[in-house]
């Protein structure tokens, strides 16, 4: 009996010992994050996504147009109320001003039904949202930078305002299919992977609804991928998208990787979003992607390096425009 007991009991101190070592969190050094930091950490992801990467505030927020880049007007983020058929008349087949996602308009709305929103094009009433959201990019975004996002849009400051519902004369059935996406499935890629981590990013950030040429009816002429050409004519300014491809006449080939970051730090100083360019304006927002993360941009760059180059010269404005300036 007494044998049997020393056996017994030292399986469990070679258990026991076992389990100590394998205890990472008692290793010197080691830490294990509190709820509130894990939520800090989580707002703080959410922040930059918003603000830096996927931009929000772009479109659901008051901009001012007379400047640069159209910065937003501070105090509006979120709120909404762009009147995006006289902004882009000929891209609006009717109506349509853009919705307020901060708490106030979101108070009723479940994270879920966020989420679905961003990543699926559906809202809490089960309509098509208007493909000017960029919800077939988003459906790639990891499901913990999805969560960040919908935490952030929660703690914005709620603004008190409504819009008319849009007033379209298409269905919603032209607006072509929907994602084919759970984007509860979707991983963040490895930072250390520059060149996946940077196709994450584009692809998140939606540079190619810009920067990749479109059929008459919209769709992405994805054999063109981000070579540039779309035409915008807004009331005040008219632009047509660079080519973004590594091609070394007419896109990025001969842009080295501090030459990249220094476009867009240059363009999102305070000094240039307060200027006025009148009519050499541009649609590229970059009061938020200026502000991305040194690393961040050269994932950007690194992806951008391996795309097939595509050889198309842009004129960036009509030759009226620029004699104007």
């Amino acid at each position: 009996m007494k044998r049997l007991i020393f056996i017994i009991s030292t399986f469990v101190a070679i258990a026991l010992i076992i389990f100590a070592c394998n205890d990472k969190s008692k290793e010197p050094g080691a830490t294990t994050l509190s709820k509130d930091d894990s939520l800090k950490q989580q707002l703080e992801r959410g922040k930059y996504l918003a603000n830096s990467v996927v931009n929000c505030a772009d479109c659901h927020s008051k901009l001012d147009t007379s400047k640069f880049s159209a910065p937003v007007v501070p105090g509006t983020e979120g709120g909404g109320g762009l009147a995006l058929h006289e902004i882009l008349p000929a891209d609006i087949p009717g109506k349509m001003w853009v919705p307020n996602i901060t708490p106030y308009a979101l108070k009723d709305w479940t994270d879920d039904e966020i989420a679905r929103a961003i990543t699926a094009g559906v809202n809490k009433k089960g309509d098509t949202l208007f493909p000017l959201m960029p919800y077939h990019g988003l459906s790639r975004m990891a499901k913990e930078d999805v969560e960040a996002v919908v935490a952030y849009l929660r703690s914005l400051k709620p603004i008190e305002a409504s819009f008319p519902a849009r007033e379209l004369f298409i269905p919603a059935a032209a607006f072509g299919p929907l994602p084919d996406v759970d984007y509860k499935k979707n991983t963040r890629p490895d930072t250390a992977d520059k060149v996946k981590y940077g196709e994450y990013l584009v692809t998140i950030g939606h540079c190619t609804d810009c920067h990749t040429p479109v059929t008459k009816e919209k769709m992405p002429m994805m054999d063109k991928f981000l070579s540039g050409g779309q035409h915008f004519k807004l009331p005040t300014f008219e632009v047509t998208v660079s080519n973004i491809t590594p091609d070394s006449v007419t896109g990025l080939g001969t842009w080295t990787e501090a030459m990249f970051l220094a476009k867009f730090r240059t363009n999102s100083t305070p000094e240039m979003l307060a200027s006025k360019p009148g009519k050499a304006n541009t649609l590229m927002p970059w009061s938020f992607y200026g502000t991305m993360s040194d690393s961040d941009l050269k994932a950007i760059y690194a992806y951008l390096r391996t795309v097939p180059p595509i050889k198309n010269k842009v004129e960036k404005w009509p030759t009226a425009a620029v004699a104007s300036r």
